[in-house]
């Protein structure tokens, strides 16, 4: 963060939040000096995102803070978070990737594990392998579970298969040796010789991502983050100096899967840290506004053009996982537990082989976008189905600043009513329906699937078509409440504005919990340490604001599933071994129902969550007013309803003159400069003194 003087005029006072999705680019602005929050929102880039970003960051501060002439100079720090990463996973467009691997492994990458998660499913699909079997080369070298070299590595080998990939013309290579993560001297090695031969190729090894156990995971997490590097690199590489030039002096920071946030060049040598970038902030705020509120147990919902995030929150907590499946990819990295779907406002509606209606993953973007837009596009989305059913206006979004035509969407939904036989209007709810059956599938595996029944929480909805879809998701999974924030349509880059700095370090030592290994537990314990510590230097973190928690994964001797302890502050003692044993226990009771009394004990994993607390953005309370919300009608128009299968006349109002206390019913249709909340017939809205709406759904 930037504290001194701009010049002797201006002093940066912003902390500017900036979220750039597959359709939008959101901007939150926070002005430390007087505690204001503003909100700007542009359209995406998607040919190239920096575009988009710099101009939302020009435009938001020209409008909050008159600057003119270099007008991020003011800004104090600025936190960015993305789904360049996501998306590109969702979509395979990431870069052409080839592998080099110990002899004898090449095929790991596609044969995976035993287990499957369809396993009856008789026309489940993988996801496509990243890296095709001719561009996987194989090398001579082994080094054994104890780090002792068995066979050394053949550096001709790495460089015959250097030339194999030039001459393949590979934008990316991963890098992953067996017990690389014990001893990583080999994969060094490999990569000293491709960077000599291969030059402008993005390198990474596997004990550089992942130094942990399970091969196939650490492979994959290596060769998601080479197929994202070249892209991410990219997009920093265009994205810096576009702020530079707009006078940026602090620097800029990205966010990770876990919540936190790195600096620039940490993001671009490690991007599979950032596949959940964008949504991960949107968690971090909600967590904070339910808080606020007095929601405890929320799941979120955060739908934008492209895709949809859903998370669990538990008693306040967000749920944290160190493994998780991506896109059908399995990626060994620190990051909230955030499933996704691509279901968003520019999903693709189409016909399939066998005449049913299917939306997603297929999006159309920023450009040319759904078909009202006017840029192009003949395919309908789903934001097309809401401009033909009116629950969008019809003549314009973001408050006026973008004309959209109906006529066009109306001809496609219509084209494609024909191929299915049905209504128009039928069709066009339809699409939403479908969408809606993909989202809620999305929400029974983070709810239902892990013993959590959704009807005991609250959806609390965001992104820019989140408050869209809210209550037609909560019907489907017969949740009750749906909570909306002030402004939901930028809520993940106002996470950026919540989040502190954050860095997580791991390394695998197998070592069982007893007395006689105290010096192996402590070494193993140390090197995270060391890791977290060189990182608070590295980023300039006072002292005062360093934070720091050791955890270490443990299992019975002969599971094959870990169970994360929180390792007691202070220096590790006989004592501590046995709280570790006892917390051990105890969770195993709390998960699986029984303990083993006297069986032997395995640390697997140590880790250390290193954080670095910020400022943070506040949210001010109102008072509540009058319960009348008539004032906040602007107007009415005729809206299609499957509740009445006809087009209702239906209130409309502004957000911006809802206040604390009132209450309304629907059916009503709520605009605002980043989204639009739909209220169906029976629904009841009463607005809570942060100006979140509290939408109570009918029994």
């Amino acid at each position: 963060m930037m504290d001194g003087p701009i010049s002797d005029e201006m002093t940066a006072h912003w902390r500017v939040g900036v979220d750039s999705g597959g359709t939008f680019t959101d901007v939150c602005l926070f002005d430390e000096t007087s505690g204001r929050i503003s909100v700007w929102k542009v359209s995406s880039t998607p040919d190239d995102p920096s575009r988009g970003i710099a101009a939302g960051v020009e435009e938001g501060m020209r409008h909050c803070d008159g600057a003119v002439d270099m007008p991020a100079a003011g800004i104090s720090y600025l936190g960015h978070g993305t789904t360049v990463a996501t998306n590109a996973l969702i979509t395979h467009r990431g870069a052409k990737v080839g592998l080099v691997t110990t002899g004898g492994f090449r095929d790991l990458l596609e044969i995976g594990r035993q287990k499957r998660p369809d396993l009856y499913d008789l026309f489940a699909s993988k996801p496509p392998t990243l890296v095709p079997r001719d561009l996987r080369f194989e090398v001579p070298e082994r080094v054994l579970h104890t780090g002792e070299v068995a066979v050394s590595l053949d550096e001709e080998a790495v460089r015959r298969a250097a030339h194999g990939l030039r001459d393949a013309g590979v934008g990316a290579v991963a890098v992953c040796f067996l017990y690389s993560f014990v001893n990583p001297l080999h994969e060094q090695l490999a990569c000293r010789i491709l960077a000599e031969e291969l030059t402008d190729v993005f390198i990474c090894a596997s004990h550089e991502i992942a130094p942990e156990f399970r091969e196939f995971e650490r492979l994959s997490t290596a060769t998601v983050n080479a197929y994202l590097g070249p892209i991410m690199h990219r997009y920093i590489s265009r994205l810096t100096p576009r702020l530079q030039a707009l006078g940026l002096s602090a620097a800029p920071h990205l966010t990770q899967s876990n919540g936190g946030v790195v600096r620039f060049e940490v993001a671009a040598e490690t991007p599979v840290r950032a596949v959940l970038s964008g949504p991960s902030t949107g968690v971090v705020a909600a967590q904070a506004i339910g808080r606020q509120a007095g929601f405890d147990d929320i799941i979120t919902f955060d739908m934008g053009g492209t895709s949809s995030d859903v998370a669990l929150m538990a008693g306040g907590q967000t749920t944290r996982t160190n493994e998780s499946t991506v896109h059908g990819y399995p990626i060994k990295a620190p990051m909230l537990d955030i499933h996704t779907v691509g279901a968003g406002g520019g999903s693709i509606a189409t016909v399939d082989a066998g005449g049913l209606l299917k939306v997603g993953p297929e999006s159309a973007g920023a450009d040319p976008g759904p078909v009202c837009y006017g840029l192009g596009a003949t395919e309908p989305t789903v934001t097309d189905a809401n401009i033909v059913l009116q629950i969008l206006n019809p003549n314009h979004l973001l408050s006026g600043r973008m004309e959209v035509r109906r006529d066009l969407a109306l001809e496609a939904i219509g084209q494609m009513a024909v191929q299915l036989g049905m209504d128009v209007m039928d069709t066009a709810q339809g699409i939403i329906s479908v969408v809606t059956a993909n989202m809620a599938k999305a929400i029974r595996v983070i709810s239902v699937q892990r013993g959590h029944d959704p009807r005991a929480y609250a959806l609390m909805a965001f992104g820019g078509a989140g408050p869209l879809h809210a209550v037609r998701l909560a019907q489907e999974l017969g949740m009750k409440r749906v909570i909306v924030p002030r402004n939901p349509g930028i809520l993940c880059a106002m996470g950026l504005l919540l989040t502190d700095l954050r860095a997580d370090f791991s390394t695998t030592r197998l070592v069982p919990l007893e007395e006689a290994n105290l010096p192996s537990i402590v070494e193993a314990a140390t090197q995270v340490e060391h890791d977290a510590s060189t990182w608070f230097e590295t980023e300039a973190i006072a002292a005062d604001r360093r934070r720091m928690t050791r955890r270490v994964d443990m299992r019975y001797d002969g599971q094959n599933y870990e169970l994360s302890i929180a390792i007691p502050e202070g220096p590790i003692t006989s004592e501590t071994l046995n709280r570790l044993r006892d917390g051990f226990t105890e969770a195993h009771r709390q998960m699986y129902g029984f303990a083993v009394e006297g069986e032997r004990i395995l640390c697997v994993t140590f880790r250390a969550e290193a954080l670095g607390v910020v400022q943070k953005a506040d949210l001010p309370r109102r008072d509540a007013g009058p319960s009348d919300a008539t004032g906040a009608i602007v107007g009415r128009r005729d809206v299609w309803f499957p509740e009445t299968r006809s087009f209702t006349e239906t209130a409309n109002l502004s957000r911006d003159l809802l206040a604390s206390g009132m209450i309304f019913s629907g059916p009503a249709i709520i605009e605002q400069m980043d989204t639009t909340t739909l209220v169906p017939p029976g629904t009841k809205v009463w607005v809570d003194e942060i100006e979140n709406l509290i939408l109570e759904l009918p029994e």
